[in-house]
């Protein structure tokens, strides 16, 4: 852990490896746990160290004996030197004055301890000799990153950004108390999960402790109490309010703080601040204070704070707390976490506030005004967990009043629903919380009955919704609350373009003026980040971009950090559909490691990880992404996310040829989807309902759900969700025509696909738009002639269009239709869906003329056919998956990855990953993808 970098010690190691050099006297300094002794040992092991003497000041033997050395050249390594007695300098003294050429000595120690300050070798000045050269070493603490190398060192994986911020600050960045500390989380049980609490849980370190104790006891009594004054502020501070605290008077107190400094009991941090080099060092001095004069230093270090600029007031409610002086505690509380909240630091009051009303000592008339701070906070932060457990009490509380209760329970409500996915509890709390508020408070009624119209909650059907919202505009309007009436209209504008009524983007468009006053802007900010994720989910992209930075930016200003990360995770959905494929991945993990408290917040993320694991090939991780890793309950998902991921897992179960549990999700999906009535929601979900049902024999239910969700749509201005109704369409003309072996019933199926496919490209969907122009492919190579042109692909927006002048789908345009999709795919990084079609596109590419009969040789190297099968192994698909991609027999998969382990060396399937192969397949970052042609045997599907 120790880095031996600078020009002091090159000097040092050149000197060691020549003997005529001349001799080299390093000193080393560092305050105590800085690694001055892990440099000495790094010291010991350089290249070509001559002789080496080592020694530690104060131990039980004496300095080294006569032997010679002297004369020799040498490498001293002398540590403690501040522990060093008379004998024991004058010996040193003289072995520095001897050094010959060829030899170098390090001597180390820290300055704090010295007897004569900045005198290593005693008060007398050493005459050096002039051919010495004399360096100087200053130890510095770890800065963060260097903290968070070690924490990942020691943690065997990457720590959080919050443990490492954390761990940096309470060891002041001194190796010897990370390495502590590093050591305890290790250790700790439960196992450490990297937050900043678990840090702080890990208590101080015995050495820590044992040091700082023993610095203040050698005070004489006395001087004492400024030490003590330093461990109950906790910070640094000024002289005269270090002074104040520990009631010691000017004179007597200024005598205790230099005293302090002399013994390193204190330091100087900051230039005219003194506490603690290691903050960690104040609790294990405070826990060791006497009661009664703890409680006295609290007290006057509450007076102190209070007459600062601004007042600190949440650590003058720790202080008054400790001190015992609960009234002036709850109202510097209250204080604390109105000021807070009005910078937009709602984490902070959300903390302030639990930890108080967790506690037994509030008073009712205090809970009932510091319970609905806690509240408001927390519907605008990100910690909820807690909170819901502390608001859950409160409203049970009979000693508080009705409208307050009421208030709770609209809050409570607000954050069951939305950030932490129980919508039935939320959905109920909200019910009572409305009936309340209507009479004493009417304007947060309104609010209840807004919330209980989201389109993204799972649970009443729209049309309750549309009821409920009606009432909130009615009693929003007659209460005249202009906060009320902006939350309402963010509501509004929600459900209105959620369903693509008409007028939706008026209402949007006025929400966009409401940013002058705080309370209305948070409101606002809510209203347009719900709106840009309609728009991202409806299709409407540059507009859904365009939102998102006015929400952000709006969020960021008004201070509401859960609006902001809704916005986020939308953010990740539309780099997923406009094809924003590079690092997504990362991105989405790195949101979900961000909200791991909150992983309803992350959900977006977790889904869009689902997808591209799909799209890459990589199955084994679709499921555990699309779950959340089991971090999220059954059924609470937001309805879009809901439909998206059983599309997904529906795709999944088909390309495994899962036919019948395929159709089973389909089924239940739909239901959810049906009893909500959202109908623009079922984009991602349709076409593979529809598919999975149709091929498991139930083409009845399939048209039946093409025919309820056209019904249900409308002409509503949804370009996603017209665009997958097309494509829905052409799924069914394409399996009925395929179950009933009449392929002239293909050319209407690929006329709907190539609409469908003109409609995402439209919307700038470049994977949607491939996957439906891959179908429309399919089906002309499928019918095995040429066709007719329909009215449907007349004008069609392909990336290679018929034949000009030949009115005709060609089984040409149809194979160059298939190579600008594996060009997409590739691109974007969906290896599965480019082998697919590459598989496809061999089943129709003739043999080149030219070509020696038999099998191509590729004896050292990796056959294209070998490397893709590898590639489709290492992602992690079974044999019959890789089978039913390429179109080929398990048994020809089985050779292929097992002269594919022998030619690379590989050990395991997993293996290959690793190794270099000379062959690649044609495209770069090829996967498994489901195949085509002959559907059933494939499990393709319209994929």
């Amino acid at each position: 852990m120790i880095e031996t970098r600078g020009s002091a010690l090159r000097l040092l190691a050149r000197t060691l490896t020549g003997e005529r050099a001349e001799p080299v006297l390093l000193y080393v300094e560092g305050a105590a746990g800085e690694g001055k002794s892990h440099l000495l040992q790094a010291l010991a092991g350089l290249p070509g160290t001559p002789h080496t003497v080592r020694w530690r000041c104060g131990a039980d033997a004496g300095p080294p004996g006569e032997d010679g050395t002297l004369r020799a050249p040498a490498l001293w390594l002398v540590d403690d030197v501040h522990r060093a007695d008379e004998e024991e300098l004058r010996w040193l003294r003289r072995v520095l004055g001897e050094l010959g050429p060829g030899s170098a000595a390090a001597v180390a120690y820290r300055p704090e301890e010295l007897p004569v300050p900045g005198m290593p070798l005693g008060g007398t000045p050493m005459t050096y000799p002039s051919r010495l050269r004399l360096l100087r070493h200053r130890l510095t603490p770890w800065d963060e990153a260097r903290v968070r190398r070690a924490a990942d060192e020691a943690l065997n994986g990457p720590c959080t950004a919050e443990a490492a911020r954390r761990l940096h600050e309470l060891s002041g960045g001194v190796p010897r108390v990370v390495v502590d500390l590093l050591s305890a989380l290790r250790e700790r049980q439960p196992a450490f999960t990297g937050t900043a609490a678990e840090v702080e849980a890990a208590g101080v370190p015995t050495r820590l402790a044992e040091l700082v104790l023993s610095r203040t006891h050698a005070l004489p009594p006395e001087h004492r109490p400024v030490v003590w004054a330093a461990a109950v502020l906790g910070a640094p501070a000024h002289r005269d309010e270090l002074i104040a605290v520990s009631g010691l008077g000017p004179g007597a107190g200024a005598g205790a703080l230099l005293a302090a400094l002399e013994k390193a009991a204190l330091a100087e941090p900051a230039e005219g601040h003194y506490g603690f080099a290691v903050p960690l060092a104040a609790p294990a001095v405070r826990a060791r204070v006497p009661g009664p004069v703890r409680q006295d230093l609290h007290g006057r270090a509450a007076g102190v704070l209070r007459r600062r600029q601004p007042v600190p007031w949440a650590e003058v409610a720790e202080h008054h707390r400790a001190a015992g002086d609960s009234g002036r505690w709850l109202a510097a509380v209250e204080k604390a976490a109105e000021a807070a909240a009005a910078a937009g630091l709602h984490q902070q009051a959300v903390t302030l506030l639990e930890r108080t009303l967790a506690m037994p000592g509030p008073p009712p008339r205090s809970r009932a005004r510091l319970a609905p701070l806690l509240a408001r906070s927390a519907v605008t932060g990100l910690r909820s967990d807690q909170t819901v457990e502390v608001l859950a009490q409160l409203v049970r509380d009979a000693s508080l009043p009705p409208a307050i209760r009421g208030e709770l329970r609209l809050d409570l409500g607000l954050m069951l629903a939305n950030q932490m996915g129980r919508g039935p509890e939320g959905h109920q709390a909200l019910e009572i919380a409305a009936a309340e508020l209507r009479e004493v408070r009417p304007g947060l009624a309104a609010r209840a009955m807004a919330a209980l119209s989201s389109t993204f909650v799972p649970g009443n059907h729209i049309e309750a919704g549309r009821k409920w919202l009606a009432e909130a505009v009615s009693v929003a309007d007659a209460d005249g609350d202009e906060a009320m009436r902006t939350a309402v209209l963010a509501n509004r504008a929600d459900l209105a373009l959620s369903c693509a009524d008409p007028g939706a983007w008026e209402l949007v468009e006025e929400l966009s003026g409401k940013d002058t006053d705080p309370a209305c802007a948070r409101q606002a900010a809510r209203g347009l980040c719900n709106a840009a994720n309609s728009a991202v989910w409806l299709g409407f992209h540059d507009r859904g971009e365009e939102l998102l930075a006015e929400g952000l930016d709006l969020a960021a200003r008004s201070g509401a950090p859960y609006q902001e990360h809704t916005a986020l995770g939308a953010r990740l959905l539309h780099e997923w559909w406009t094809g924003r494929w590079q690092g997504l991945a990362q991105r989405c993990e790195d949101f979900v490691a961000a909200t791991a408290d909150m992983p309803f917040l992350a959900s977006d993320a977790y889904v869009v990880r689902g997808l591209l694991a799909l799209a890459e090939g990589d199955w084994g991780e679709v499921g555990p992404w699309l779950s959340q890793r089991g971090a999220a309950r059954a059924g609470s998902l937001p309805v879009p996310l809901a439909a998206t991921t059983a599309g997904a897992a529906i795709r999944l179960a088909l390309a495994r040829q899962e036919v019948e549990a395929a159709a089973e999700q389909a089924r239940a999906a739909w239901t959810a989807l049906a009893g909500k009535g959202v109908w623009t929601w079922g984009c991602e979900l349709l076409p593979w309902a529809v598919e999975a049902v149709a091929r498991a024999g139930d083409e009845t239910a399939a048209h039946a759900m093409v025919r309820v969700f056209s019904q249900g749509l409308g002409r509503r201005d949804a370009p996603a969700a017209q665009a997958a109704l097309i494509r829905s369409r052409a799924v069914l003309a394409e399996t009925a025509a395929l179950a009933r072996e009449e392929p002239d019933e293909l050319f209407p199926a690929a006329a709907l696909y190539r609409q469908a496919a003109a409609a995402f490209a439209a919307m700038a969907r470049p994977y949607s738009r491939a996957l439906t122009a891959e179908g429309a492919a399919r089906c002309v190579l499928a019918a095995g002639t040429d066709a007719p042109a329909g009215p449907a692909e007349q004008g069609g927006d392909t990336a290679t269009p018929p034949e000009p002048g030949s009115g005709r789908l060609s089984t040409l345009s149809a194979v160059a239709e298939l190579e600008s999709c594996a060009r997409t795919f590739t691109e974007l990084g969906a290896g599965w869906d480019a082998a697919r079609v590459r598989a496809l596109l061999r089943t129709q590419r003739p043999v080149k003329k030219g070509r020696p009969p038999g099998r191509p040789s590729h004896a050292d190297e990796l056959s294209p056919r070998e490397a893709e099968v590898a590639q489709l192994a290492v992602s992690g698909l079974t044999n019959r998956e890789i089978a039913a991609t390429l179109h080929l027999s398990p048994r020809t998969v089985e050779q292929h990855i097992a002269r594919a382990m022998r030619k690379t060396g590989a050990l395991s399937r997993r293996d290959l990953a690793d190794r270099p192969a000379a062959a690649r397949p044609p495209h770069p970052r090829g996967g498994p993808a489901q195949g085509a042609g002959d559907l059933r045997r494939a499990g393709a599907g319209s994929a």
